[in-house]
């Protein structure tokens, strides 16, 4: 039954630019019904009006009168690039098996594309493994920035009260990485590498605590994990002390290999001592040939950090999964 009501609620969706200042209105309701926001967190109707005029895009997605969900961005300038960056994506609970929220990213990629952009950024939580699966495995991202408690230490959210520290992402959106992904989505096929003889900086114990390798042990490997629970929304519920403690060791991991000069080029699933897991996989800085080609990588690193990619061995490429 599930499935057909989801084949109903997506061929009755419509994804379109909003434009009117009543459907624009809409988004302010929308934002405090995802999130569970005060007024003060929401992005007011005045502020998406006036950033739409500059080159912002606001892109809604709505079943037949109702709006379901929608994606909101702007331009600016990330380390002399032109870069469009995207501020918030909603889908309403109900729709979040139809495939709406990365309809939305498509739509919002063709229009950003249009602008002469070939880059889009946003941030989200490295603890939410849904959206690390959304973002890396589907879209196609990388990330070598991570950021602290970077909307403050808390917000009105319920998801923001355990530290609001995000991944800081790039889609490079005529990448061969991301064409690849997207072909990849379009054909309901996954490419899957094993994993199991590469270290790991935090890994879930069998009590499903963080366990943590000294950096010294693990940093100048070519490649590295770092693993997160499966569900850290009921873990947050549940044991909210637990919650902290990966918030702590996902920090410091993520921090330690991204001053190292690790990026994060993928996300998967798999059983760890048979819990369910989330497991982030980062490589060195030599990043051509294996995820991103040369030219990727040198897009994505930009010409002041050329000379640093030759810093490590070449690396020997993951074995996929059969």
């Amino acid at each position: 039954m599930s499935i057909i009501l989801s084949a109903i609620k997506t061929s009755t969706v419509t994804i379109r630019d909003l434009e009117l200042l009543s459907e624009i209105r809409e988004i302010e309701a929308l934002q405090k019904d995802v999130w569970g926001i005060d007024d003060l967190d929401v992005v007011p109707l005045t502020m998406l009006v006036a950033s739409r005029e500059v080159g912002a895009v606001l892109i809604g997605a709505y079943d037949r009168s109702t709006l379901v969900g929608f994606v909101y961005g702007f331009p600016g300038y990330e380390n002399g690039h032109l870069i469009h960056h995207s501020h918030m994506l909603a889908v309403k609970q109900s729709y979040r098996n139809t495939n709406l929220g990365y309809k939305l990213k498509l739509a919002q990629r063709e229009r950003v594309l249009a602008q002469g952009i070939k880059r889009i950024t946003w941030t989200f939580d490295p603890l939410q493994s849904l959206n690390a699966y959304f973002n890396f495995a589907k879209l196609g991202v990388v990330a070598d920035t991570y950021k602290t408690n970077f909307y403050g230490e808390a917000t009105s959210s319920f998801l923001h009260q355990i530290g609001t520290d995000r991944l800081w992402v790039t889609w490079l959106l005529e990448s061969q990485r991301v064409r690849e992904r997207l072909q990849t989505e379009t054909k309901k096929k996954e490419q899957r590498f094993e994993l199991e003889n590469i270290p790991s900086l935090v890994e879930i114990d069998p009590n499903g605590a963080p366990q943590r390798k000294e950096s010294s042990e693990v940093l100048g490997e070519q490649y590295l994990l770092i693993e997160i629970p499966a569900d850290f929304n009921a873990l947050q519920e549940t044991q909210p002390q637990l919650a902290m403690k990966w918030r702590e060791a996902t920090r410091w991991a993520f921090t330690e290999a991204m001053t190292s000069g690790y990026i994060v080029e993928v996300f998967d699933r798999s059983i760890r001592k048979d819990q369910s897991v989330g497991i982030y996989l980062l490589s060195s800085e030599d990043v051509s040939g294996v995820f991103l080609t040369a030219e990727d990588a040198e897009d994505f690193r930009g010409s002041a950090r050329k000379g640093m990619l030759s810093r490590h061995p070449p690396r020997q490429p993951l074995r996929p999964l059969r």
